[in-house]
């Protein structure tokens, strides 16, 4: 029997940290490439979750999908019936600014969103989801420490991938300083906070809507590498005076 609707998994399987990606080919590629002992813990509906070990560390990836209602789906599963404490997304994201580059990394401090859910939770509120600060700020020495290509600021979340307006109606955000959009990161952090959990969004920059430039799909997994060091480092640092896998 299913512990959840969307989930096979036995209570433990997955470990306090996850990595949270959209795509199952990316997840099976960060537990082939960087864990060890893997093992699969859900294939249902082809969102597959895997648990192995970093450093020595148990740690999990699971795959969300595409869009906001189903990251938050997973990531309240996760938080409430299997007990992950921190969920890191490893994800993709669509420049907002000129000075954001292809292939660059954007840490998402706080994250906007066009989707009615917060206004269903919230009331008269506009809610600002924001990542958990230590894990930001560990996120952006860390990659300032391995020279990555990288910014650190406010992004958007947006409903809606195939839009007529494909810039403009990003205006509002864009004056106000947001660095790139993706679908996913403000109800994570929504539900992190729910469960008074830690949550942290990094995304690599895979096109921009300002030049319309965009990366090609089979570049894009060797483009994740740097994405995924970062944040299993920030996840499980290592020792004081030990080599950095």
């Amino acid at each position: 029997m299913q512990t959840t609707p969307h989930n096979e998994a036995r209570r433990g399987d997955y470990a306090e940290t996850v990595l949270l990606a959209g795509d199952p080919q990316r997840s099976e590629w960060i537990a082939a490439t960087f864990l060890d002992d893997v093992r699969c813990v859900n294939r249902v509906r082809g969102a597959l979750g895997y648990t192995g070990r970093f450093r020595g560390v148990p740690i999990s990836v699971q795959t969300t999908g595409i869009g906001a209602p189903s990251m938050a789906i997973y990531a309240h599963e996760l938080l409430e019936t299997y007990g992950a404490r921190t969920l890191i997304r490893v994800g993709t994201c669509g420049g907002l600014a000129e000075h954001v580059r292809l292939r660059s990394l954007v840490i998402s401090q706080s994250s906007s969103n066009d989707g009615a859910v917060n206004r269903q939770l919230f009331g008269f509120y506009s809610y600002a989801p924001s990542a958990d600060f230590d894990l930001l700020r560990r996120a952006a020495q860390r990659a300032t420490e391995l020279g990555l290509d990288h910014h650190v600021g406010q992004t958007a979340s947006s409903d809606v991938f195939y839009h007529p307006d494909v810039l403009g109606r990003f205006a509002g955000v864009r004056a106000h300083g947001a660095l790139a959009v993706d679908m996913e990161t403000s109800l994570l952090y929504t539900v992190a906070a729910r469960f008074h959990a830690k949550a942290l969004s990094i995304c690599t920059v895979v096109d921009s809507l300002v030049t319309d430039e965009q990366t090609d799909t089979s570049e894009r997994q060797e483009l994740f590498t740097d994405m995924v060091r970062l944040a299993l480092d920030v996840a499980i640092p290592a020792e004081p005076g030990t080599t950095q896998r």
